[in-house]
């Protein structure tokens, strides 16, 4: 029996289950500070008897098992969880193995051993919303080198029409400045879900993602693209990120039909704890191999 814990920057949706990713009992707590949120994460956990524990946090997180901050929660804006010790937080309150990675990293293994690239040995996930990131597999295992990922900083050309400055505290006009849920309200002065009928927010926000896609394309060529996150819950930014798409890689590199090949996921808002169950069984197996 495994815990997975799915650590948002507004909810921590906290859940018992198995590798299988069949859970048993799930809730969902409120994002506050580390001493609040965490009670109630060790009260859920402690009705439970684990053998493992998967983490997949919002970020920058430190996944170097080498480094001395790895399993803390490093430069996040959220400032009363910066250095955040997560891994040992929950070493201390259980002796069990702790899996631990970025939440699109756990949604990215989620999608492809149950989800949307079931049966493929490459995928890349991204979620836009109130941030935007991206976790990919490659070879069937998760894209980690000096750290995990940041492909919701990299930059895009700006539309000409587009004179918002961005919203990222760090990089001003980055995709995520640019793209993610507070940059379009901020844009245009209402949230996501109030524009759903003024077509120039969709169109606009397929053309930054678009540009994006092209670089992971080209990069590294994963075998199918998940799109999750709230805001790619308005379907028709699918329909401005295909048109995009195509006009910018201009037939250079062959791709399956991209409304198959670019898919909402399969496992909906389950593939970040799907993930997270994922970890825990993976550090359980290595704790056993180990011995």
């Amino acid at each position: 029996m495994f815990g997975a814990i799915e650590a948002g920057g507004t909810k921590f949706v906290c859940a018992v289950g198995d590798e299988l990713g069949t859970i048993i009992d799930r809730i969902k707590i409120p994002t506050t500070v580390p001493e609040e949120t965490m009670a109630e994460v060790m009260a859920f956990f402690k009705k439970y008897d684990l053998d493992a524990i998967g983490i997949g946090s919002f970020g920058p997180v430190d996944v170097n098992h080498e480094s001395p901050a790895y399993g803390m929660i490093t430069s996040t804006p959220k400032l009363a969880w910066r250095n955040f010790p997560f891994v040992q937080a929950l070493k201390d309150a259980f002796s069990v193995p702790i899996g631990f990675n970025t939440d699109v990293n756990a949604a990215a293994l989620g999608e492809a051993i149950h989800g949307a690239a079931k049966g493929l040995d490459s995928c890349l996930y991204i979620t836009v919303g109130t941030g935007i990131g991206a976790g990919a597999v490659v070879q069937g295992k998760l894209l980690q080198g000096l750290s995990h990922p940041e492909m919701g900083h990299i930059l895009v050309r700006r539309h000409p029409n587009d004179e918002y400055q961005g919203k990222c505290p760090y990089h001003g006009d980055c995709l995520e400045g640019l793209a993610a849920g507070p940059a379009i309200e901020e844009r245009w002065g209402r949230k996501g879900f109030d524009l759903v009928d003024q077509k120039e927010v969709w169109e606009l926000e397929g053309y930054y993602i678009a540009q994006a896609l092209m670089q992971y394309i080209l990069i590294l060529s994963p075998k199918r693209i998940i799109l999750g996150g709230g805001v790619m819950n308005q379907k028709q930014v699918f329909t401005s990120v295909y048109h995009y798409l195509q006009e910018l890689l201009n037939d250079y590199v062959s791709l399956p039909d991209l409304t198959e090949y670019i898919v909402s996921p399969g496992l909906g808002d389950d593939a970040g704890i799907t993930g997270s169950l994922l970890l825990a069984h993976q550090a359980f197996t290595e704790e056993n191999r180990r011995k």
